[in-house]
Parts: C-alpha cells; sequence; structure tokens
C-alpha cells in the first residue's frame, strides 16, 4: 500500500494540528533545500531517521538490448538515501 502526497499531507496536517497548506509548504521548502544541498554536493542528514547524499557513477560500456552493439554510458551523478536506525527500526 503507497501513500501519496495528498494521503500525507492531510495525516501530518492531523498529528500536528495545523492547516494542509502549512505542512504543504513545509514540503515544498524540505524539498527544496534537499535539491539545492544535492545540487552542490552536501549530504544532509537526520540522524536516526535517514541521509541524502550525491554519487558519482563512473562512466561504463553497455550494450543496446535491440540491437545488442556495444554503447559507451556518460559519467553521470545519482542521489543515495539511506535509512537511520529508527527508520529501519520500524520496518520490523
Amino acid at each position: 500500500m503507497a501513500k501519496n502526497r495528498s494521503e500525507l499531507v492531510a495525516e501530518v496536517a492531523a498529528k500536528a494540528d495545523t492547516s494542509q497548506a502549512a505542512v504543504n509548504g513545509v514540503l515544498d521548502a524540505l524539498f527544496d533545500v534537499f535539491a539545492e544541498s544535492v545540487a552542490k554536493d552536501e549530504k544532509i542528514t537526520i540522524p536516526g531517521w535517514l541521509a541524502v547524499e550525491r554519487t558519482s557513477r563512473a562512466a561504463r560500456t553497455g550494450r543496446n538490448p535491440q540491437t545488442g552493439e556495444t554503447i559507451q554510458i556518460a559519467a553521470g551523478h545519482s542521489v543515495k538515501l539511506t535509512a537511520g536506525s529508527k527508520l529501519k527500526a520500524s520496518a520490523k
């Protein structure tokens, strides 16, 4: 079962006894900070909950699945999310 953003906003607003508009604004700001930090190659850590960081991928050789032809895949970046101990413990 997945929870979409509007369901998450409604649930957080109810638990925090605040408006959904306020929670939505906070989530927008949080995701903006995440995006800006990742772009600057800064790691964000929320102890016990999660860590977000930018990772680098080296250039590599791949294969086109339709033709079988060898292709070069350029170096690039990705985002790594690591679950903290509290988040891991809640999954048990």
